[in-house]
């Protein structure tokens, strides 16, 4: 039931290229941009830049890609890199389970599919039916599958499309009967549920207003959404408003319904602030199906976390971290729903609850130890009952089950052990593999080390390390250093057939635990939050440093990487350290962090970041901004940034920004500062594997020259 130098104004418009440069660069105009952030100046000479459609801007793009491109054709090891890459990642996929109207519904990839389809069991022991395969729904494979939701009496199966990347959804109905689409379409969804009522007559989701017309409409502002109930066969215009918040625009409001039917619960955020307040709507109110009940504000407060796992009857039990860093397992009756009559069920022990599931009447609790999973059932009175053995030091990814059956499925994977889903009894409490992959490799050759490393302000830092066994620590392997950094986010082993193809190639792998995230609960967390945020980059630099004293590296081998927020990661980093690493590949980031707010969902991560709309934050975020702390005449490594074209969640202009202003103040830096624009592609959800697979051979192809194993400079 259960988130961007110098100023100078030039009337160049078209892209011409720097000469007499190591590498050639298209020349970006520069503005007269000054913002003034509460004393603080700073110039914006790229601001044209965050018009994506402009057609400045996108002859800044072709030439930029052009010359990537061009370079990228010359390495000697890209097509080999490819090929391996098609091979391994050429295996079945399935996602885990979810049992709905007798059901089991799944997603099966047989390996190079663009997109995996959907499939339907009518039993376990039944062979699996397609329903839906969005391969067909276009050309180059870019529209993609972005949510599903079968209704409970098995009538119809919600689904969500998703075009390019992008976070906007559109949601359509699958009629089991006659196997084809309804009339019902839902437009301008994003970041949203899709939960029906008991009856099946009709569900919940979340949407914002239409988008103005003139503009880019998938770039555009996001407040106000709402809660509606969408009763089928009837147009979108008739669906009836549930809850808003005109008074609160950034609010966020999602609804669920409790696998018994009764209750529709809210939870409301404010951006990606873990905290968020829960409210609910009786849905035997005689009035529903117009749902005109009240909606109760059963917490209205913003403190702590509240996950409801499930109920029985008017007593909902609630995953939560409040007087709990690491979570525990509390019970509230609705009836008597005053704090005094909370119950506590499953205290808070020394590690993280990350994951929870009420199944069959049991918790499935989900903890992280030192960032790895462990797996234990309590009773709904709180008593333990059982541990679940797993096949070694990994992660538990998904837990899926129903209230009223015993039934679990959970996945389990490690670096070296591909996505497997699992099937537990909880009565017989025993377990068997439900879906196994089999990978073209052979996992008996690597393995995998956990260590503890000492950060700069004294803090212990887990990090996971992979490698052929035996490797020696003579500093020559060229070495992945991966990490995130953020918004509560643990970084765990799993599985990846790419990083696979990195360790084949005599790479080391390594994917440091740094705060910012979740493995230590909420305390690690805010650690790496607003003005706390320069211990994440320390906990980075401190790891690419200890790899290279440990001898598994050396800076001129040690290649590092990371997206989104650990995009940012990789940009402050090597503002900051440019001699930690020989190469950069900093993905999908938020660049510039005096404006990331302005722009589509940006304003949700002040939770983390701060903003530069507080006057206590402008001077810390500006002192880190990757692209407000570009300098000229430093040697910096190799680096390609990657981004898409229309990436609705982390704007392009972050990189396009960034990228320019690296390449104008260091054009003669003795290797190359690359921007790698993926056109009609967003921030890497739903990406097709084709575009995977290319992106991938392009970054290792590029990493590789540089560290010494092509015939790099």
């Amino acid at each position: 039931m259960r988130n961007p130098l110098r100023l100078f104004l030039l009337a160049v418009v078209a892209p011409a290229l720097v000469a007499l440069a190591a590498y050639q660069y298209p020349t970006a105009k520069t503005v007269d941009q000054v913002d003034n952030y509460h004393g603080t100046k700073l110039a914006d000479p790229y601001r044209w830049l965050e018009d994506v459609d402009s057609a400045d801007t996108k002859s800044w793009v072709g030439a930029e890609n052009q010359v990537t491109f061009d370079f990228l054709k010359t390495l000697p090891r890209r097509e080999a890199i490819k090929q391996r890459l098609m091979e391994l990642i050429n295996y079945p996929r399935f996602s885990l389970p979810t049992k709905e109207g007798g059901r089991y519904f799944y997603t099966y990839n047989t390996g190079l599919q663009n997109q995996s389809p959907l499939f339907v069991k009518e039993n376990l022991a039944a062979t699996g039916r397609m329903l839906i395969d969005p391969n067909t729904l276009s050309k180059d494979g870019t529209v993609a599958l972005a949510n599903t939701a079968p209704s409970p009496d098995g009538r119809w199966l919600g689904y969500a499309l998703a075009t390019a990347g992008s976070d906007w959804n559109e949601y359509r109905v699958l009629d089991f009967a006659t196997g084809k689409d309804t009339s019902d379409v839902i437009k301008w969804v994003k970041f949203s549920g899709f939960s029906w009522t008991k009856d099946g007559n009709g569900f919940f989701y979340s949407r914002y207003p239409e988008p103005r017309k003139e503009g880019n409409q998938v770039f555009s502002d996001l407040s106000n959404q709402k809660i509606y109930y969408h009763r089928m066969g009837t147009p979108q215009t008739d669906d009836r408003l549930v809850y808003e918040r005109p008074d609160e625009p950034k609010w966020g409001l999602g609804g669920s319904v409790t696998e018994d039917g009764r209750y529709l619960l809210i939870y409301v955020s404010q951006g990606t602030d873990t905290r968020h307040r829960l409210y609910y709507l009786d849905l035997q109110n005689p009035q529903h199906p117009q749902v005109q009940g009240t909606v109760v504000k059963l917490i209205d407060v913003l403190e702590a976390q509240y996950n409801v796992l499930g109920n029985a009857g008017s007593v909902l039990y609630v995953d939560t971290d409040l007087d709990a860093m690491r979570h525990r397992i509390i019970a509230i009756d609705l009836n008597q729903s005053d704090r005094t009559k909370w119950r506590t069920l499953v205290p808070e022990s020394k590690d993280v609850i990350e994951s929870a599931a009420y199944v069959g009447g049991n918790f499935v609790l989900n903890y992280l130890e030192d960032a790895k999973s462990r797996l234990a059932v309590f009773g709904r009175d709180g008593a333990h009952v059982r541990a679940i053995a797993l096949p070694g030091v990994g992660t538990v990814g998904a837990l899926r089950g129903r209230e009223d059956e015993p039934e679990l499925f959970y996945s389990y994977t490690s670096f070296v052990y591909p996505t497997t889903n699992f099937r537990h009894d909880l009565q017989t409490g025993r377990t068997e593999v439900f879906q196994a992959p089999k990978v073209a490799f052979d996992p008996s050759i690597y393995e995998t080390r956990q260590v503890f490393y000492t950060s700069k302000d004294g803090t212990r830092i887990p990090m996971f390390i992979t490698a052929r066994k035996g490797v020696k620590l003579d500093g020559s392997h060229p070495t992945l250093l991966y990490a995130y950094g953020g918004f509560n986010i643990s970084m765990k082993p799993s599985f990846s057939a790419s990083n696979l193809a990195w360790l084949e190639l005599g790479g080391v792998y390594s994917q440091p635990s740094i705060r910012g995230g979740g493995e230590y609960g909420k305390e690690w967390h805010l650690a790496g939050t607003r003005d706390h945020k320069q211990n994440v980059f320390d906990d980075f630099i401190a790891a690419g440093d200890y790899l290279v004293k440990e001898g598994f590296t050396a800076h001129d081998k040690l290649v590092i990487s990371g997206g989104s927020n650990g995009g940012l990661l990789i940009g402050a980093v090597v503002n900051q350290r440019p001699d930690l690493a020989r190469v950069a590949l900093p993905a999908v980031g938020v660049m510039d962090m005096m404006r990331f707010q302005k722009f589509t969902i940006g304003w949700a991560w002040a939770s983390d970041y701060g903003s530069s709309d507080e006057p206590g934050m402008a001077k810390y975020l500006a002192g880190y901004s990757p692209a407000h702390n570009v300098k000229a005449g430093v040697t910096y490594p190799a680096i390609m940034v990657t981004t898409g074209d229309h990436d609705d969640r982390v704007h392009p202009g972050h990189s396009f920004k960034y990228a320019a202003a690296l390449q104008a103040a260091n054009p003669n830096n003795p290797s190359p500062l690359f921007i790698r624009i993926e056109t009609n592609a967003g921030h890497g959800a739903g990406k097709p594997i084709s575009k995977q697979i290319e992106e991938t051979a392009d970054k290792f192809a590029f990493a590789l020259h540089f560290t010494g194993t092509g015939s790099g400079n």
